[in-house]
């Protein structure tokens, strides 16, 4: 099971802290624009994720959400 993280890509200013303090360094500044002229985070490598949410704490824009991602569950063939 890995983690997806929501970032506001319009709400991050691309200050880098989140991808500072990622242990597993799951996070990095995007090479695209925001709406804002920032370059914003993105999630670089969700299967490295621990869910410790430093990045959720560290983020002064409350820019970044994580949540479990379930893989689709086959269901069993009935024989």
């Amino acid at each position: 099971m890995g983690y997806e993280h929501i970032i506001d890509k319009d709400t991050c200013k691309g200050c880098g802290l989140c991808v500072a303090v990622c242990p597993k360094k799951v996070l990095e500044i995007s090479e695209e624009v925001n709406t804002m002229g920032y370059f914003p985070a993105h999630q670089a490598r969700s299967e490295d994720c621990v869910f410790c949410t430093t990045c959720c704490i560290m983020c002064p824009d409350v820019a970044i959400t994580i949540n479990k991602t379930v893989e689709d569950a086959t269901e069993p063939e009935l024989q």
